[in-house]
């Protein structure tokens, strides 16, 4: 039940939903009322690769919300994404791992517990500092909203790697992750 991953689809993107139609409050609201609260991250499945994977819980072409993206980001071991900038904010709660985040070439470390917030039409680029353990982060951001805005920028400035990071050839995000931590 995974989605295709807009890093890899040649579909065009969906950012904001059109309002289209008989568009009323009343409707919007019967509309948004009938939509399921409660993602399933067990339903959903981690998409891209080899060193960085996707699993999107939430965006406006699900229906459910027109201002947020939310997302998990695995990150293999020794791996690394693509560096890339925005005009949109980002944060990153960091659930498990340590790494380590280059912005405008500044260099911040963090490990599980911490938050990585990218600002504002920042060059960046995340990194897994274990060659050995991955690392796992929760990303929130209102990117849509700025898409929304007219506020169109984004550009990948280094592509996303297609070979795993040393050591690390035939990893796999880890789908069956127990966040109860029992």
């Amino acid at each position: 039940m995974g989605k295709e991953s807009h890093i890899t689809s040649k579909k065009p993107r969906l950012f904001v939903r059109g309002i289209e139609g008989d568009y009323g409050l009343k409707a919007e609201l019967a509309r948004l009322r009938a939509q399921p609260r409660v993602i399933r991250g067990t339903e959903l499945h981690f998409n891209d690769g080899p060193q960085t994977f996707s699993k999107h819980f939430v965006e406006p072409i699900d229906g459910l919300t027109q201002t947020l993206h939310i997302h998990l980001e695995e990150y293999a071991p020794g791996g690394r994404n693509q560096k890339h900038g925005h005009v949109n904010e980002a944060a990153f709660y960091i659930l498990d791992g340590e790494g380590y985040e280059i912005h405008d070439g500044i260099r911040y470390d963090w490990k599980a517990g911490d938050v990585a917030v990218v600002h504002n039409n920042c060059v960046h680029q995340h990194f897994n500092a274990s060659a050995t353990k991955p690392a796992r982060a929760l990303v929130m951001k209102t990117k849509p909203m700025f898409l929304f805005m007219n506020m169109l920028f984004q550009k990948t400035v280094e592509k996303r790697p297609s070979e795993p990071a040393p050591g690390a050839e035939g990893y796999e995000a880890r789908e069956d992750t127990n966040f109860n931590h029992e």
